[in-house]
């Protein structure tokens, strides 16, 4: 059990513990808060999320290409605005992490209802952006305020289980979606409806019980003119070769959308069955997702980074190999897919923290997660292009190779990446 605003101390930690050991922290009160929020709106946006690629090509008939068109600006039009996001709250005086992540939250809120009015690509597309500028705007903010309100050795354990309390939300939402279209005549209008009820309530727990300011271990400086930009914070050897590498290894990162249809296919699933792929994904990240963190803090948060992707590796080589369509199968894939996010999603975000000062913490997670967030989208357009002219598994091959790839290629550049960045006297090279 986690205790809140409570940090274990060396006194506290009795005469038997080992001194050359870090004394096992609490994680603090605003990760949980933080928790809770993330768990809330992801059950409203799985919701959606478990539903689009059916809505999309079965109800609207869009071709895959145009699905992955859409598929593309869902995850990656966040990339336009997360360095917005993350200099607005770097730059926010008092509360700026939380007013800047508040507002992410809002506006994704507010696009949940609009999906009920709109039937035609334009229109969807523009809603998907605007959704998706709500999550680039909040995601650095957010990840600041959770890695500046506990201590650096323990980031990986924090943002571990933030990400669990976040995936909670990812396994609920699938579900709830999956029972409102067996019990609902108009199933996708009712999950539409519910998600933007839901995202509501988490945008409320946001603004009544999220501290307006972190915890930080460095006091405000009170001159600004020596403040790193989110530009000049690339030419830090860590934050370009995280950057680097998560450019590269999400150039080959099949989108979820495009990972289950190929399940689907594999398994010739029923759609009323399809919304429930997420669930395997979401059960074996929220397993794994603090035990891994926790791993990350003790054999390096870099090193974990680069196994993930070999995790999704590996499920990617099943769904090409000739082993049929088992449910051990798909329960392998899904596995491998969750122990994936799990060792990346929360793992990258603490390794970027550790590259860069406090004082352009939102920045610096910002500049990781725009060079990740516009590969994917480039991956989401070449991967729906490539399986409209060749098919699904002729795409999935090219994507396999290229992970390959781009892992052999992550591994020398981490190799090289310096020592974390703990002020901002370190020197800019």
């Amino acid at each position: 059990m986690y205790l809140a605003d409570r940090r274990a101390t060396p006194a506290a930690a009795g005469p038997g513990a080992r001194p050359d050991r870090p004394p096992r922290a609490a994680v603090p009160a605003t990760v949980l808060v933080l928790g809770t929020v993330s768990l809330i709106t992801d059950i409203s946006s799985e919701m959606v999320t478990a539903v689009l690629p059916l809505y999309l090509v079965a109800e609207l008939g869009l071709s895959p290409l145009g699905f992955g068109l859409l598929d593309g600006v869902y995850n990656g039009v966040s990339a336009l605005v997360r360095l917005v996001g993350g200099r607005a709250s770097d730059r926010g005086r008092g509360g700026g992490h939380k007013t800047v992540a508040a507002l992410g939250y809002g506006l994704s809120a507010l696009c949940k209802p609009l999906l009920l009015m709109v039937h035609t690509l334009p229109l969807i597309g523009a809603v998907l952006a605007a959704d998706r500028t709500g999550k680039g705007l909040r995601t650095a903010p957010r990840d600041a305020l959770i890695s500046l309100s506990c201590e650096p050795a323990t980031r990986g354990r924090a943002f571990g289980v933030h990400r669990a309390m976040d995936t909670a939300g990812a396994l609920l939402g699938p579900l709830v979606a999956f029972l409102l279209l067996r019990a609902a005549a108009d199933g996708y209008d009712a999950v539409f409806t519910v998600s933007g009820c839901v995202a509501a309530l988490g945008v409320a727990v946001l603004l009544l019980f999220v501290p307006g300011r972190a915890r930080t271990s460095v006091p405000p400086r009170p001159d600004t003119a020596s403040r790193p930009t989110a530009g000049s914070l690339l030419r830090r050897p860590a934050v370009r070769r995280l950057t680097g590498c998560a450019v590269l290894l999400g150039l080959t990162t099949v989108s979820d959308s495009f990972l289950y249809l190929t399940l689907q296919r594999r398994l010739d699933l029923s759609e009323a069955w399809f919304p429930l792929l997420p669930l395997g994904t979401a059960a074996a990240f929220l397993l794994l997702a603090v035990p891994l963190g926790v791993l990350a803090d003790r054999i390096g948060r870099r090193r974990l980074f680069l196994l993930g992707h070999l995790a999704l590796l590996a499920a990617y080589g099943l769904l090409l190999a000739p082993l049929g369509g088992s449910p051990a199968l798909t329960c392998l894939v899904l596995a491998l897919h969750g122990g994936f996010y799990a060792s990346t999603d929360g793992v990258l975000a603490a390794a970027t923290a550790d590259a860069v000062p406090e004082e352009v913490r939102g920045s610096g997670l910002a500049v990781v997660q725009t060079g990740q967030a516009a590969a994917r989208f480039g991956c989401s357009l070449a991967f729906g292009a490539a399986w409209t002219a060749w098919g699904d598994r002729w795409a999935l091959g090219l994507a396999t190779g290229g992970l390959a790839l781009a892992a052999a290629l992550s591994a020398r550049l981490l190799r090289r990446v310096p020592a974390p960045a703990a002020t901002l006297s370190e020197p800019v090279t």
